[in-house]
């Protein structure tokens, strides 16, 4: 792989392999990692309609990754939903109390993601392609 495409395409890749396992987990395991118990049958359906939310963003990230035509909306899409899991998990923050030390990891790399992503989208790399 050259060069510009690792560097277009690297966070796109670390996203996939990070999500896919989360949505799975969020799906079927929560407890595994994290502090959570479902006492309804709507905190289920709630879970697995993220998962398939996760898996559906993944997928959109994984053609971003195979064929240039959707490159453009890969990196978008993996900038809002990486920005947008951090700062809803930073309004959290505030206004919960800090979460389990999965979630403040997790607030450090999706806007890490995030912001790689924004700087891809501006970069001279993605615009070469």
């Amino acid at each position: 792989m050259k060069q510009k495409h690792i560097i277009t395409k690297i966070h796109l890749i670390i996203s996939v392999l990070i999500v896919i396992p989360a949505a799975f987990i969020y799906g079927f395991q929560p407890q595994l990692f994290l502090d959570i118990s479902y006492k309804t049958i709507d905190e289920r359906n709630f879970s697995k309609a993220i998962m398939g939310i996760y898996l559906a963003f993944s997928i959109l990230w994984i053609l971003g990754i195979f064929k240039r035509k959707f490159l453009s909306f890969a990196l978008l899409s993996n900038v809002l939903f990486m920005i947008g899991l951090g700062l809803g998990r930073i309004i959290s923050l505030i206004l919960d109390g800090i979460p389990s030390i999965v979630y403040v990891i997790g607030i450090f790399g999706e806007l890490l993601l995030g912001f790689y992503g924004l700087w891809v989208l501006n970069s001279k790399y993605y615009k070469k392609m």
